[in-house]
Order: structure tokens, then C-alpha cells, then sequence
């Protein structure tokens, strides 16, 4: 008889939301040994047992190594009897090069894609898991019987920006690629929604033209599905304070913050505060008063419960 109860793993990088699900969920914590090789290769053990068990497994791609790491414990847990799997991905990367612009460029998010519609399938089908995906088409890119979700953390970003602003807040975004999810975000909370118009100078620099929304006198919370370097969120935030915002607050699915991102956000002088979710590694190293992080973990808890078989 299958237990009923699924057990999780996580790639080490992602213990903290194994912990978090674990301890709020109805889950068995699965266990793996790892360790390095002398000359860089990894060792990866499973130590519980998964023949015939539900798993879960929890994993970013916030590296290359990170990627294998994920596809080499999929595919043991697969080969060692694993009823059905799920794999949740709190951050997906390579959208940067999710479709080729030249001849000759490597569509990484297409072939990373492919490899992980190469593991073995189990019994039950394994389930992709995805949150609020840079670009929407990297689902599309999976092959085979690979079955995929992209779950909105919408409930999250709705929440943190009734938190942040006052009444009568406009929702906005650093560009109008960006827009139809703002306004779908600004709808569901009844505000008005705004975005920045762009021209661009060079292959790497942009200037704001003009924005989309009156914002004068008015607390303004722009969203951005992922912040890297900051740039293009600092230039709007500049952009609509020069049109008169009151506060302006940030709030973003993905928080990388490379390159001392977050200290230069905070140094401009234009964003009061940044909110995040715990999607990425780097948000729970960086947490200050300056950024808040808020979890997955229930999203996550909710998916696998929705699943339970």
C-alpha cells in the first residue's frame, strides 16, 4: 500500500523552503547526503526510501551547477521507484536567453527545457512547477508528456501592496511590456494602473519618455517580476517621482539583486522600501528593514495538496 503522505526533498540551496513547507505541511522530510569530490564533481546520496512514495522535489536554477544539481536528483529519485514526482521551481532562470536574436545564439531556457523533459517518466507523470515566469513561453518549450503549471503569485504581491501604500495607490511597472499584468494586478485590487514609456539610446541604455497615469499626490508601488541589477527600476521610480508620486514602494516576484543591486536601489533615494518573495536564495541572505521577504511555502503546500493522489 502507497503512504499516503508525500516526502520533499530540496537542493541545499533551497532548505530553508523544505523547512518552511515541511513544518506547515503534512510531509515527510526526505534526506540526502552531498558532498564535493576533490576535483569538483558532486556526491549525491538518497537516504530515504522513495520506491512507490509520492515526491516532491524543491530546486532553483539560479545556477548551471544548480540545474544538474536538480536534473541528477530527479532523475535518482525517478530511477529509484518514485511513484509520481513533482518538481517545483521557485525561480526559473534563462529567460535572458529564452529566443534567439541573432544566427547562431543558444536558446539555453529551449535546450535546459528539453533536459528536463528528458527524465524518465514515472508511473504518474511528472509535474513541472513554475512561479510567475519572466517569460510566459517557457512552458511551451517542455517536450513530451511533461505536464506543467505556472502558478501567479498574485495573492502575495496583492497583499504586500495593500501593506505598503496608502489608499488610493497607483500600481505601476517599469515598462509596457510588463502592463497587462499590472493592470491585471490593479484591477483585482480596484486602482489605477500606470507604466513608463521607453526609447532607447543604445544597445544598452534606455530613457523614459513619458508615463501611461497621473501619479501626483499619490503613493505609487511598481512591480517587477525580477530585479537584477536595479537599473531600469530606478529610472522609473525617478520617472514617477518626477511626476509628482508621493512614496514609491517596489515589490518583485524574483529578488536576485546582483551586484550589490539591492544597496543601489536603496542609495538612490527614490524607493522607501522593496518587498520580495523568498523565491530566490539571495532575498533571505539580504533581508534588512529595507527589504521585506515574504514565502512561497503556502502556494507551494497548496499546489502539493492539490495534487495528493
Amino acid at each position: 500500500m502507497t503512504p499516503s503522505r508525500k516526502i520533499i526533498f530540496s537542493t541545499p540551496d533551497y532548505h530553508y523552503l523544505l523547512d518552511e513547507v515541511v513544518e506547515n505541511g503534512d510531509f515527510e522530510k526526505g534526506k540526502i547526503e552531498v558532498k564535493l569530490f576533490p576535483d569538483g564533481e558532486r556526491y549525491q546520496r538518497i537516504l530515504s526510501q522513495v520506491n512507490g512514495r509520492d515526491v516532491v522535489l524543491i530546486g532553483g536554477t539560479i545556477s548551471d551547477s544548480d540545474t544538474l544539481e536538480i536534473y541528477d536528483l530527479a532523475y535518482a529519485l525517478i530511477k529509484y521507484g518514485a511513484r509520481s514526482i513533482q518538481l517545483f521551481f521557485p525561480y526559473f532562470g534563462y529567460s535572458t536567453m529564452e529566443r534567439a536574436i541573432k544566427a547562431g545564439e543558444v536558446v539555453t531556457a529551449k535546450s535546459r527545457a528539453v533536459m528536463f523533459s528528458s527524465l524518465p517518466r514515472t508511473s504518474l507523470g511528472n509535474h513541472f512547477i513554475f512561479f510567475d515566469l519572466h517569460s510566459e513561453g517557457i512552458p511551451h518549450y517542455f517536450e513530451g508528456q511533461a505536464l506543467i503549471q505556472h502558478i501567479y503569485c498574485k495573492s502575495i504581491i496583492v497583499e504586500a501592496a495593500k501593506e505598503l501604500a496608502d489608499v488610493g495607490f497607483v500600481m505601476a511597472c517599469t515598462d509596457a511590456g510588463r502592463a497587462k499584468w499590472v493592470e491585471s494586478l490593479a484591477n483585482e485590487m480596484g486602482v489605477n494602473a500606470a507604466f513608463v514609456f521607453k526609447r532607447r539610446v543604445s544597445g544598452e541604455k534606455t530613457e523614459v519618455t513619458s508615463i501611461s497615469a497621473d501619479v501626483e499626490g499619490r503613493d505609487v508601488v511598481i512591480y517587477d517580476d525580477m530585479v537584477r541589477t536595479g537599473g531600469s527600476l530606478i529610472n522609473a521610480a525617478k520617472a514617477y517621482k518626477n511626476a509628482g508620486a508621493k512614496e514609491i514602494y517596489t515589490i518583485t516576484t524574483h529578488g536576485l539583486f546582483t551586484n550589490d543591486a539591492l544597496s543601489i536601489i536603496q542609495n538612490s533615494g527614490v524607493i522607501k522600501k522593496v518587498v520580495t518573495t523568498n523565491s530566490h536564495p539571495n532575498s533571505k541572505k539580504l533581508e534588512t528593514d529595507f527589504l521585506q521577504v515574504k514565502s512561497i511555502a503556502s502556494l507551494i503546500i497548496e499546489e502539493i495538496d492539490k495534487e495528493q493522489i
